[in-house]
């Protein structure tokens, strides 16, 4: 627009599309009544100010106009889009343990991430369990609206990768959609991600492997939380 450069230009132009639901409000916007009154025409004064021979500065084409329009309402689409299916989108979070999650939820649903929580802690008996629950996984099949609202904690299960009674001495192995578990190895439990074919050690003495972090979170909600991350590089 005239006398307007770069992102300011950028700017204005996003507030007229934002302004008018149509290119024709748009041309509305910038007609007179004493344009009427010679003109007699309102179709008329709308294409003379289209042409630049009414209105004030130059005009916006109507080719640029609905491009914005288009553009503007995909964003917002998208956005919506977005927050429907993040079950973390608008929630107070006060625990490390769900803020930490949140953070990771668009990665592992998109596939750009498969995190590994391990979780230690005791149920409604009294005793001491813990899981290795693929994180990706578990979005799929679990409402996490209720975990990040407060009204359940994630648990471990035996149906997760690795689950163990510790005081039952019960142990359950189970290989997920996204990994496989190896138990004999010489270090102890891996786990090996199907995509990449990475092996994540969850031994936290060592490496926990190629692509992958090792975070250990603070929480109030669980005697132990560990998260594994594990990027997933996929060929171009």
């Amino acid at each position: 627009m005239a006398g307007i450069e770069g992102d300011d230009a950028s700017a204005a132009l996003d507030q007229i599309v934002t302004q008018f639901n149509t290119y024709e409000d748009y041309l509305d916007s910038q007609i007179t009544t004493q344009d009427l009154y010679y003109l007699e025409n309102e179709e008329m004064a709308r294409q003379l100010v289209e042409l630049g021979f009414r209105g004030s500065g130059e005009v916006l084409k109507r080719e640029d106009f609905e491009a914005r329009k288009a553009a503007a309402e995909a964003s917002r689409l998208s956005e919506r889009h977005q927050q429907k299916i993040l079950s973390s989108a608008g929630k107070e979070l006060k625990d490390n343990f769900l803020k930490a999650l949140a953070e990771r939820e668009e990665a592992n649903r998109s596939g750009k991430m498969a995190s590994i929580i391990f979780i230690r802690d005791r149920n409604a008996r009294g005793q001491e369990v813990s899981a290795y629950i693929d994180y990706a996984h578990r979005l799929k099949v679990d409402d996490f609206e209720v975990y990040f609202s407060g009204k359940k904690r994630l648990f471990p299960r035996r149906t997760d990768m690795s689950f163990y009674n510790w005081d039952r001495n019960i142990c359950c192995l189970n290989s997920s959609p996204n990994y496989q578990v190896i138990a004999e190895d010489v270090c102890g439990i891996l786990f090996k991600n199907k995509a990449d074919r990475k092996i994540i050690n969850v031994d936290p003495k060592d490496y926990p492997g190629d692509n992958t972090t090792r975070a250990p979170i603070k929480t109030d909600l669980y005697l132990q939380v560990v998260i594994y991350d594990h990027v997933l590089r996929r060929k171009l």
